[in-house]
């Protein structure tokens, strides 16, 4: 549950971990997150369908017990994959958040729909559109061309390739996310303000 891949609270400073958990508890006190509460915890609201299906798929990734829950473990291990994982523990995780389906190939319409949604949310500022991010992973990695890659295939063009692997971590980087735990849920502007105020 609270250990995805070797990585452990242990792991965590305690400050960082004394801040997570103090976010998590503020937020959710029964100590078991549901998907509408993760939606409010990570301030999503007014999704388009594609991105409410992509933090369904992102929720479904960290439920590592497939409870319907995310405890404290089950969140600590998660973010602490995402920020702090190494390589092919990230891509094994961004694999299986990719595989919407859970056949254990990705095909280009969940690679398509999951990068579209994960900029909506992250509001990245890349000048290649998800049509096309899509078309070169496909063109450089589905090495036998079946339009689907399998984990190996996908796990092995990543790695080879720093222009790909450099796209996929900045679309999918969650600093900002850390950054709301650490200022008790207010972003850095509305810190100045409150400041100014006082």
């Amino acid at each position: 549950m609270g250990n995805m891949d070797g990585k452990t609270v242990e792991e965590l400073s305690s400050t960082e971990c004394h801040q997570w958990y103090k976010k998590f508890m503020t937020e959710c006190p029964s100590g078991q997150l549901t998907l509408y509460e993760f939606k409010q915890f990570f301030g999503l609201k007014n999704l388009s369908p594609a991105a409410n299906k992509y933090v369904e798929q992102m929720f479904e990734t960290f439920d590592f017990n497939k409870d319907g829950y995310i405890d404290f473990m089950e969140y600590v291990a998660a973010l602490s994959l995402v920020l702090k994982g190494k390589v092919d523990q990230k891509l094994r995780w961004y694999f299986k958040l990719y595989d919407v389906d859970g056949n254990g190939c990705i095909d280009r319409g969940e690679l398509l729909n999951i990068f579209k949604a994960i900029r909506a949310i992250n509001r990245c500022n890349e000048t290649m559109s998800a049509e096309e991010f899509t078309n070169m992973v496909f063109d450089k990695i589905d090495i036998n061309g079946d339009g689907e890659l399998s984990l190996e295939e996908f796990m092995e063009g990543v790695q080879k390739d720093e222009m790909l692997l450099d796209i996929l971590t900045r679309s999918l980087d969650l600093t900002h996310i850390v950054r709301l735990i650490q200022n008790d849920g207010k972003n850095p502007h509305e810190q100045e303000q409150e400041a100014e105020a006082a």
